[in-house]
């Protein structure tokens, strides 16, 4: 170790990865003293020291005279690896990793090599020795155990690789970056021959078992989390200051506003959090620049007003606080339900009920997010897709970066954001105002817009979305494409098609008099094919009214509601069933650390885990397991005040099942979550249970239903926040008491812009809403309220639609079949089998269809596959950033855009704007049906009058 590197690495000798010493830097040492190419790895080689750079993707620096951080880190531990220790981490990784969907196939190949490594034959090696200008470098591996590949990874061919070049361009000395050289540098990678070089063929066995085990033990098995993390970290990097507590709040504002705001519109608008994070940086900077460098002492606690430079850890942090505010509590929909004229109108639902039902929904669902930490944040496996590209933006943001030209690409993460933010800003007024065609993008439709199977079949509004070409908008297009795993698309895109046949059937074989009604509206209707009025079966009470509901009848789904519903009963025993059937021993392990938690309260999780983040994380005082019970108390009895003082008519015990029901699928849902990026609620599980248990009264079906969401719906919030703080280093108690804080302040905000919308904004939740503003959300959640809470289950199942109940045996059955071919079939053909996400996407209907869907899947393959695999240094360093830029203007851009010509509206009136609403599409979404009603017996559907079930 040099003089220099002795103030950046505070340590002495190694002893195991799983020390938390070992991890630990002084960072400011290590960003502020340049260390060259040549100070590092002193015992290995010039061309291996390459190898590595390649391995890492730093080989396009500009320069090697100032080496990235994390590229000095590695070097040094590469050093200090042991073969041994390092053949060990290789095969531990493999017995974890063999069947995981999120790393490339050909770094467990790689791996399995490395483990089973065997001497080339004599010509093989010797043309490596001339290309890298090296020994080969072997070792008997006999003693160590060594693990037989398993059938289903048969061993690639090892690539004879041609000779370099005599006259080899050295990789320090590359003309146009005017680097000075370093005396005797030789390189096996120049420009020219670059592409030549696979990591994935052994070279340097040697060099390769320990820079594989180094990269597994001290960082990340997963490129994409190497591409937002760090593989040390510096406990001394303030994070909980005083000006993360003051951005925080005015950013948790101003997101409540806007999200709350917009948060019926279809299709959808906010303030993300790659918005909030580009004004979180600035508002850092202006307060270190603003606030005296006091230190006062507040109730014993000493706080520094200004501790120095604003520090990726703040930004961290305050992107963490924010975050609650960037999605909606599930309990606002139940109360835009009750007091909105349009659905129950229940004046009693003041602003007392609202603050006591918020608050139970909230705390309950942040206190079971950190129950399940063990579950959801600690394994390695539970990467969560959608947070790493808050992450990266925050790097790009806060820390300084290495100049490097990849593929081509000479230009910085931060330049490369802000350009795409900008163009994304501009373009979205195109599709969105100038030019609703293009957003719209139904032209299949145009050849003939009275046309109605061509409707039905290409429409974008009441349609199936038949369509190659669907949109040209990116709000559209989604892009969390640039993040979710692209089987993950892929397979959700075959459920959805799969499903399609399955509508289409239904349809047109008038299933359930389905054939009468529009095919894919998530609205209910009467026998007469009008929207349903819940308010007409009712009583004073707001309880069913039997004699009401004789004079109305049933009411009716379509096609495509049908099949959701269908879809949901199946996939809760099937998901039960089949994430226990394969992912039992984690849950095994992280069930036994819940246990151990509870029974060791004063010893920290983190000491029984050995990966790279979690030993990081030893350096923090963990939140106590209890914490979390006493704000699940807490929430509970905020809950039990609420039903007992407002007239919900709903019993205690629901407040109790609800919570029950979530720790049923406590482990199962976050499972599933955390390592593909898709989930799905209780929502329709809880009323189908409450509607047998309490039938005849949607008010409290929709109450319980609101805090049996909480595991499903509040993981998206809370438990990738608790992830990306454990990502970061952030102390998890400074997290705890930023979340508490922020849930606070988010849910006045909220509940304040409800109240002002339901009387504030004409035509509210109208399906003709000139803003958009359809309350799709809303209006599902009434509609299942009537449904399986007025009416009830019974009356449902044995009268309008027996076959309902026999999808929860066909889900069970499924489960079992699915657990049998994930146990029995060889790993190359299971690998990427996640029948979950197939029969989710079976619910993307009612009122989507495939033309939200096809544009994501064309972006997932190009950004999640192919740059992926074919340019992974590129995709490492601008994949994400492209993704949250493209967010970002469009959040910024449909917010002017609102204000601007939207809310006193300014239309601009031609073809382009109004071509896509001119044909049946656009009638198809709730009036226009294939059978016209009054040709029905007696000129209405469903069960005759007199015999209603």
């Amino acid at each position: 170790m040099t003089n220099k590197d002795s103030d950046v690495f505070q340590i002495g000798s190694v002893t195991s990865h799983t020390n938390l010493e070992d991890h630990e830097v002084n960072l400011q040492a290590l960003q502020s003293h340049p260390i060259s190419i040549g100070e590092v790895g002193t015992t290995l080689t010039n061309a291996q020291k390459d190898f590595v750079l390649h391995r890492l993707h730093f080989d396009a620096l500009d320069t090697f005279e100032d080496l990235p951080p994390q590229a000095t880190f590695v070097f040094e531990k590469i050093e200090e690896m042991s073969i041994e220790e390092a053949v060990k981490i290789l095969k531990e990784a493999v017995r974890e990793h063999i069947d995981d969907v999120n790393i490339l196939g050909s770094d467990i190949e790689l791996w399995k090599k490395l483990i089973n490594y065997e001497e080339p034959k004599q010509s093989y090696k010797d043309n490596l020795k001339h290309m890298f200008g090296l020994k080969l470098k072997t070792a008997s591996v006999e003693s160590t155990n060594e693990i037989k590949p398993q059938e289903e990874f048969q061993e690639k061919e090892q690539k004879v690789l041609p000779p370099v070049p005599e006259k080899q361009t050295l990789a320090n000395e590359r003309e146009p970056r005017g680097v000075s050289p370093v005396v005797g540098q030789s390189s096996v990678l120049s420009d020219t021959e670059e592409h030549k070089l696979d990591y994935h063929d052994v070279v340097d066995w040697e060099l390769q078992v320990r820079l594989e085990a180094v990269i597994i033990a001290y960082w990340s098995p997963y490129a994409q989390v190497r591409a937002v993390t760090d593989p040390f970290d510096d406990p001394t990097v303030p994070a909980e200051t005083l000006r993360v507590y003051i951005i925080s709040l005015i950013w948790i504002g101003l997101g409540a506003v806007i999200n709350q705001f917009f948060s019926e519109r279809f299709p959808g608008i906010g303030l993300n959090m790659s918005v909030v994070q580009v004004f979180l940086y600035p508002s850092g900077k202006l307060l270190e620049w603003i606030l005296p460098k006091w230190k006062c002492k507040v109730f014993g606690f000493t706080i520094d007003l200004n501790p120095g430079p604003y520090t990726f850890k703040e930004q961290m942090l305050a992107t963490i606080t924010c975050g609650v505010s960037s999605g909606t509590s599930y309990a606002s929909v139940n109360i835009l339900m009750q007091k909105s004229d349009k659905f129950y109108g229940n004046e009693w639902a003041n602003f007392g009920y609202q603050v006591l039902l918020t608050m139970a929904t909230q705390y309950m669902g942040f206190s079971l997010c950190g129950i399940l930490r063990s579950f959801a944040v600690y394994p390695v496996k539970a990467v969560w897709p959608p947070i790493l590209p808050n992450i990266k933006l925050n790097k790009i943001l806060t820390s300084p970066e290495k100049k490097s030209i990849i593929n081509g690409w000479s230009i910085s993460g931060y330049k490369l954001f802000f350009i795409t933010c900008a163009t994304s800003f501009v373009y979205f007024w195109v599709p969105n105002y100038l030019f609703a065609a293009l957003s719209t993008f139904n032209w299949l439709t145009w050849i003939k817009p009275d046309n109605f199977s061509l409707a039905l079949a290409t429409g974008s509004f009441g349609g199936l979305g038949v369509n190659p070409i669907p949109t040209f908008d990116f709000n559209i297009i989604g892009a969390d494409s640039f993040y979710i795993p692209f089987y993950t698309n892929f397979i959700g895109y075959l459920g959805s098609i799969v499903s399609m046949f399955i509508i289409i059937a239904i349809y047109y074989s008038n299933s359930a008099w389905t054939g009468y009604l529009p095919l894919n509206s998530n609205s209910l209707f009467t026998n007469t094919g009008e929207e349903y009025d819940v308010s007409s079966i009712l009583n004073d009470n707001g309880l069913f009214d039997q004699k009401k509901y004789e004079e109305v009848g049933p009411p009716f789904y379509s096609a495509a509601s049908l099949l959701c519903y269908g879809a949901f009963f199946a996939l809760y025993p099937f998901q039960l069933v089949y994430e226990f059937g394969t992912q039992w021993r984690p849950m095994y392990e992280a069930t036994k650390s819940v246990i151990n938690g509870f029974k060791k309260i004063k010893r920290s999780v983190y000491r029984e885990l050995t990966d790279p983040h979690s030993v990081m994380m030893r350096a923090y005082p963990e939140v106590p397991d209890l914490w979390y019970v006493g704000i699940l108390i807490i929430s509970l009895v905020l809950a039990i005040v609420c039903v007992e003082v407002y007239p919900t008519e709903t019993p205690v015990w629901g407040i109790f099942f609800a919570l029950g029901i979530n720790f049923v699928f406590l482990i199962p849902l976050t499972s599933l979550a955390s390592r593909t990026g898709y989930s799905f609620e209780l929502n329709v599980l809880v009323e189908l249970i409450i509607g047998y248990a309490i039938p005849g009264n949607g008010i409290a079906l929709a109450l319980i239903k609101t805090l049996g969401y909480n595991i499903g719906g509040q993981a998206n919030n809370f438990v990738n926040d608790l992830k990306q703080g454990h990502y970061a280093k952030i102390p998890p108690r400074a997290m705890f008491r930023s979340q508490l804080l922020s849930v606070l302040v988010t849910m006045f905000i909220q509940l304040g812009i409800i109240n002002y919308q339901i009387t504030g904004i004409k035509d509210y939740c109208d399906l003709n809403n000139k803003q958009k503003f359809y309350c799709y959300g809303t209006r599902d959640f009434y509609n299942s309220s009537i449904l399986w809470g007025v009416i009830g289950p019974r009356k449902v199942f044995s009268g309008l639609y027996p076959v309902l109940p026999y999808c929860f045996l066909i889900g069970l059955g499924a489960g079992l079949l699915c657990v049998a071919y994930k146990k029995l079939v060889p790993i190359r053909y299971s690998l990427y089998f996640e029948p979950t996400i197939f029969l989710g996407a079976f619910q993307n209907w009612a009122p989507s269809n495939l033309s939200y869907y096809t544009g994501g899947l064309y972006l997932g393959y190009a950004m999640m596959h192919y740059v992926r695999r074919k340019y992974e240094a590129w995709w490492q360093k601008y994949n994400y950033l492209l993704g949250s830029g493209i967010d970002a203007g469009i959040a910024f851009s449909s917010i002017i855009i609102y204000f601007a010509v939207q809310y006193h509206e300014k239309n601009i009136d031609w073809w382009g704007n109004t071509v896509p609403y001119d044909g049946l599409d656009y009638q198809l979404r709730d009036t226009v049906s294939r059978l016209d009603i009054a040709d029905a017996p007696d000129g209405y559907i469903g069960p005759r009058i007199g015999h209603f079930p």
